[in-house]
């Protein structure tokens, strides 16, 4: 996979050592020249790109008619969107995703605009935190569809009233499957006949929505914490 970085900031620089990790060849635009001793040392050679990502003839420079994804994650929503309208429009890249700096701007970040995915760095941050205050033991693996849903684990509580209950007899709540119990460090894979015993770590993917129902089920019982 060939991927351009618009930004060679801290996520851009983070994000190109991952790719480059990986085995995919990653080129890194980046307009600042304070950043550019910085980026030479830390990037594989060849990897960084001078100028402006907003400027048509820098992208083109950098390969954007052969790459497979665009990644505009300047501290610049403004520059972020020129880049995104730029790749899919001007160019014809397939995948563009852009970072969102300021949540009151989420709303431009659209397919009309050329974005594909856009990250809400604060978004996602505070519903993170969120969680974290009103789940209890819950703890979030992974999210999914831009923090829509999200990959959770808890240990089923001794008071929990899911224990001694086949996964079929839980009340789950919507937009909620179990995809995975581990018992004793042995993976199972969830049958509705499968009876949760206390301490089984179960795996879920859920709305963000309903999180607080799936810890308040698999949780201590109310009132006898």
């Amino acid at each position: 996979m060939e991927v351009i970085i618009v930004g060679g900031g801290k996520v851009g620089t983070y994000l190109a050592t991952l790719l480059s990790g990986r085995g995919e060849t990653v080129k890194v635009i980046e307009s600042s020249r304070e950043e550019f001793p910085l980026l030479m040392r830390i990037l594989p050679p060849g990897s960084l790109v001078t100028g402006s990502g907003s400027d048509p003839a820098v992208l083109e420079i950098a390969g954007i008619r052969s790459v497979d994804v665009v990644a505009a994650v300047t501290g610049s929503d403004e520059t972020n969107l020129v880049v995104a309208g730029l790749a899919r429009f001007e160019f014809g890249v397939r995948r563009v995703i852009a970072r969102i700096n300021h949540p009151a701007n989420a709303w431009m970040f659209t397919p009309r605009m050329g974005v594909d995915v856009a990250l809400n760095q604060a978004d996602l941050l505070v519903h993170l935190i969120l969680e974290e205050m009103s789940v209890g033991e819950m703890m979030t693996l992974l999210k999914l569809r831009k923090g829509e849903y999200s990959l959770v684990a808890e240990k089923v509580h001794g008071n929990s009233p899911a224990v001694g209950k086949t996964i079929a007899m839980l009340n789950l709540p919507d937009e909620c499957v179990i995809t995975a119990v581990i018992r004793k460090g042995k993976l199972t894979i969830p049958r509705g006949n499968l009876v949760l015993h206390a301490e089984d770590e179960v795996l879920s993917v859920i709305h963000s929505s309903r999180i607080a129902l799936l810890a308040a089920l698999l949780g201590e019982k109310e009132g006898e914490k």
